[in-house]
């Protein structure tokens, strides 16, 4: 009988070990779901913050600021496109062998290149050269170096130069106002920059634009009065006598008297707002509206003007001065005695005892009123910053010693833009004008004209002046060929810290041509001329000479000497 052959049992699986992994993965699930809701539903909104705090940026986009323009719509200051090159520090140094050929792009050294590099490795954003000329940027950016990119913006340059840098002023390099109507009216010329919502990666590159974009405003044009032609020969002609005379500064004021609107103004020193780097201090202000000074003789027609629209004097009054006279312990002195003169010699010698005597009469409130009359101790209307209101203390402080220097200069202090203004009543029959800068500013900007003395006042003042420039006057070189010329020097002694010093003076010549009819008013001063003849009348008068006589053909202002209208009718006549 053979033994069956019997197979092993298996036993069944057991069911818990199923149940155990299903309901492992079943919790992995719950829990899977449980964070997927947690993210996706309760954290979203933070999420989705920091999220948008790595990645997404508001990059701005910048504004092209306003140009600055003369009369004639030349430009003075305008702005032009340029690329700026920035980087990421750290990614920039994971590529080293870039290093070099891109300092050589950005016109550094390799050495100093990977040094600030270092220096700013945490950065996630470093300027390394600002306001590249869009060939210079390409250059960079040829080298294909990883952290490298271009930011667009704009460079102020200025056409005019040094010749109209007080007045125009500058920018930083960031674009905004600094000096001068570019600091006073950034806003205006600023703009609006716009934006635009992007995605970028973590070395700053932009992988993504959004829908989301403002486009930038412009800046607004600003025209200013000024004409160009004139502030470069202004400037030329003031720079070459402050040179010539070795003077501290100097310049030259241009008003057209019927609208109040100036047409120069120039000074030196000065400085070019093209090269930030050089520019000196000194050569910033815009001395016709923040520095102040004693008028000297160029007050006297403007004291005369109003002791003759009062009644109180006649042309032919005769003054006695004997070369000197006494107020209290002060001693008037005139350059020599000019025995009796009327108020034509008055002019022509400059003599400061006929002026004190006239002021003496008018009263200490006479003579402060007329100067107050005629916008002294008020800004000008110009709206320049900075612009002060000058010195003119009140009539109650003066006696008689105050009244009488204050009739001959002395005691009171001006800027520039208030005695140019005073001349151009003279010069427009009367009529006190603000002055003007800038174009299309409405009336409610400036004061009113005002009729501060009678027109035929102003048009004896005007024939008087003429003597100044005759022969036997101050400012023989103050005369212009072909035209009748009107005006008045002064030399004032300049206050220091002891008083009074001899050595120290302003030397002013302010005028006008044609007499008769003046299309300009002119006023040059240079501060401290160091050569013997400091005179006005020497080194004053034969700049607002040149300065006018190429103005005027510039205006094409015909002749008014009936000399030289004359002389070219004969000429005419034997011609046919």
């Amino acid at each position: 009988m053979s033994r069956r052959e019997t197979k092993p049992r298996i036993a069944p699986p057991a069911r818990w070990r199923g149940h155990a992994v299903l309901l492992v993965f079943a919790v992995f699930a719950v829990v899977l779901a449980g964070r997927a809701f947690d993210l996706q539903v309760l954290d979203q909104a933070f999420l989705t913050h920091e999220g948008d705090k790595r990645h997404l940026r508001t990059v701005s986009v910048p504004a092209g600021r306003g140009a600055i323009k003369d009369r004639n719509g030349e430009p003075l200051a305008l702005s032009a496109p340029t690329e700026s090159v920035w980087a990421v520090p750290g990614a920039v140094l994971e590529a080293p062998g870039k290093l070099a050929p891109l300092a050589a792009s950005l016109n550094m050294s390799t050495a100093d290149l990977r040094a600030r590099l270092q220096e700013y490795k945490s950065r996630q954003f470093l300027y390394l050269r600002r306001q590249l000329s869009p060939a210079d940027a390409r250059r960079v950016t040829a080298v294909d170096a990883p952290g490298i990119f271009l930011q667009r913006e704009y460079k102020r340059y200025y056409p005019a130069g040094e010749a109209a840098a007080q007045i125009v002023g500058l920018t930083n390099i960031d674009g905004r106002g600094q000096e001068g109507l570019e600091l006073d009216r950034d806003a205006y010329l600023h703009g609006e920059p716009g934006s635009r919502r992007v995605v970028k990666d973590r070395v700053g590159r932009v992988v993504e634009d959004l829908a989301e974009f403002t486009p930038p405003q412009a800046g607004h044009d600003l025209k200013l009065t000024i004409d160009s032609r004139m502030q470069y020969l202004a400037y030329r002609h003031i720079k070459s006598a402050v040179i010539k005379n070795d003077a501290k500064g100097g310049l030259v004021v241009m008003l057209d008297p019927k609208t109040g609107e100036l047409r120069a103004v120039a000074s030196y020193p000065s400085f070019n707002p093209n090269d930030r780097d050089s520019i000196d201090p000194a050569g910033v202000r815009a001395r016709a509206a923040t520095d102040v000074m004693e008028p000297g003789s160029t007050v006297k027609p403007i004291l005369l003007s109003q002791a003759l629209d009062s009644g109180l004097y006649n042309t032919h009054d005769v003054i006695h001065t004997k070369g000197w006279f006494m107020v209290g312990r002060l001693t008037v002195r005139d350059f020599r005695n000019y025995g009796d003169v009327d108020f034509a010699k008055i002019l022509q010698k400059s003599s400061n005892v006929g002026a004190a005597h006239v002021g003496l009469k008018m009263g200490a409130q006479g003579v402060w009123s007329t100067y107050n009359k005629f916008g002294f101790g008020e800004t000008s209307g110009t709206g320049f910053p900075g612009e002060r209101y000058g010195v003119l203390k009140d009539f109650y402080q003066w006696n008689d010693v105050e009244t009488a220097t204050a009739s001959y200069g002395y005691g009171l202090a001006v800027t520039a833009f208030q005695l140019i203004r005073a001349y151009g009543a003279i010069a427009d029959d009367g009529v006190l004008r603000s002055l003007r800068l800038i174009e299309g500013e409405g009336a409610s900007m400036h004061t009113p004209p005002q009729q501060v003395i009678k027109p035929e006042t102003a048009r004896t003042m005007r024939h008087l002046l003429e003597g100044v420039v005759t022969p036997a006057g101050t400012a023989t070189r103050a005369a212009i060929p072909g035209y009748r010329v009107a005006g008045k020097t002064g030399t004032a002694r300049k206050a220091g810290g002891g008083g009074y010093k001899n050595d120290r003076h302003q030397a002013l010549f302010v005028g006008m041509a044609p007499a008769e009819d003046p299309a300009l008013v002119t006023l040059v001063m240079l501060d401290e001329p160091k050569k013997d003849a400091y005179y006005g009348g020497a080194v004053a008068a034969p700049v607002f000479a040149a300065v006018m006589r190429d103005a005027l053909r510039l205006l094409r202002v015909p002749p008014d000497n009936p000399a030289v209208l004359a002389a070219a009718a004969n000429a005419s006549d034997s011609g046919t």
